[in-house]
């Protein structure tokens, strides 16, 4: 007796609404609909950089970045994936342990190194003032930037850090020359006196109003997603050029490896369970998540690296892939695998020769094999077949190896990026490539 009354309620409720409906699309073409009411535009990530600690001057690597800034102009050009009419940039303080203070800020087109088009330089404004203050342990989102960006193209986000400021949140491996110049050039067309480096300071994300796009794909992974190999400054890196194939279908490609990442411990980076919800679930757009990592876990323990550390079980990696895939699907999120490359020789003749053995490959061509069985993940490309040599096939193709057999090169990345299908980052269905 009661369904029918429920469902004649049902479509009371139902008219109302279409009636209502109707009713705002009518206000919004006369103007009458206040812009708080508005729809939002649809953002989506065109660009990231994940942030990571700055680590002690005893670690092995160099930081390669000031340890403060004060009065000092950072400018750093970027490719975007997709284009969009507006955009925001997002900075981190993610590490930082006192609020960090940006007197000023401006995003441009770039013209090359450290110059950016004449009367391209817009002001970047936070919550409608051009000065602001990131919390520690927080990102900064901006305003809307009234500057229309095609697909693929360079842009320049330039900072003004006021005071003396510790810089703690980074990324490392940039494979893109930015510049530090001292005083206050934001809107210069070029820098005086800029010194270079090739990290990433305080930057974190570009995203774009896009409303035809059909999402983002984010590349989870260590130095061979962050592009370590790869030439600097060429946009070589594979997620660049998965970037130029999917850009024409509307579709963004954002960068969230970080060289030196394992999956389950921290190092240069957090581990990519802990990073998962900033790198992956948080950023606006996102689709479908590439997870390319785990040959750190298996060959940092016992270098210089993590000289006390042990080597994870098959048991232990499994169930780290497993669970960064659950949570990532209860967002919704398409999850892509992909086999570990075959590493013999890498880092021969360095301070961390002793990167390769023969049982930490055999606990990488185990992980391969669960990986191209397990179902866990909702496709999985074997990088490991496409990238090995077949005379020796525990070693990189010599044509896509970068030199140190490990990273693979441009030519390597280009493969890379080929391989991955729109099959296998867009189809419903299980495959394997």
């Amino acid at each position: 007796m009661q369904r029918p009354s429920t469902t004649l309620r049902l479509r009371h409720n139902h008219r109302i609404l279409v009636a209502a409906l109707v009713m705002l699309s009518v206000l919004g073409a006369t103007g009458s609909l206040t812009a708080a009411a508005q729809p939002s535009p649809h953002l989506v990530t065109t660009w990231s950089a994940s942030p990571q600690a700055r680590w002690e001057s005893d670690f092995v690597l160099p930081a390669g970045v000031p340890e403060a800034l004060h009065n000092h102009t950072i400018r750093q050009p970027l490719r975007v994936s997709i284009g969009g009419e507006r955009l925001r940039i997002v900075l981190s303080n993610a590490y930082g342990e006192r609020p960090l203070p940006i007197a000023d800020a401006s995003v441009a087109i770039s013209a090359g190194r450290d110059a950016i088009l004449p009367g391209s330089a817009r002001s970047v404004t936070f919550g409608g003032r051009r000065r602001a203050t990131i919390p520690p342990g927080a990102p900064l989102v901006s305003d809307p930037v009234d500057l229309p960006v095609e697909p693929l193209s360079m842009l320049a986000v330039t900072l003004h850090v006021p005071e003396p400021t510790p810089i703690n949140t980074f990324h490392w491996d940039a494979r893109r020359t930015s510049y530090i110049a001292p005083g206050q050039q934001v809107r210069e067309n070029h820098l005086d006196e800029a010194r270079t480096t090739t990290t990433r300071v305080l930057l974190s994300a570009v995203l774009v109003e896009a409303p035809k796009a059909r999402g983002a794909v984010v590349a989870v992974g260590d130095s061979i997603t962050d592009g370590n190999g790869a030439t600097t400054d060429a946009n070589a890196r594979w997620p660049d050029f998965l970037a130029e194939r999917l850009a024409p279908r509307d579709v963004a490609v954002i960068n969230a490896g970080i060289s030196g990442a394992r999956l389950l411990t921290d190092g240069m980076g957090e581990n990519a369970l802990a990073r998962l919800r900033r790198d992956v679930l948080a950023p606006p757009g996102v689709t479908t998540a590439v997870v390319l990592i785990g040959i750190n876990d298996i060959s940092w323990p016992g270098t210089a690296f993590a000289p006390y550390s042990s080597r994870p079980t098959l048991a232990e990696l499994t169930a780290g892939y497993t669970q960064l895939v659950e949570r990532a699907h209860t967002h919704g999120i398409r999850v892509v695998g992909a086999t570990l490359p075959p590493f013999k020789g890498a880092l021969e003749g360095s301070p961390l020769d002793d990167y390769y053995s023969a049982d930490k490959n055999r606990l990488r061509r185990e992980i391969n094999q669960w990986l191209r069985e397990s179902e866990v993940f909702d496709a999985v490309v074997d990088l490991d077949r496409v990238l090995r040599d077949p005379a020796k096939p525990e070693r990189l193709r010599p044509e896509f190896d970068s030199g140190d057999h490990l990273h693979p090169g441009d030519e390597g990345n280009r493969a890379i990026a080929e391989t991955f299908t729109e099959q296998a980052l867009f189809g419903e269905q299980p495959t394997t490539q």
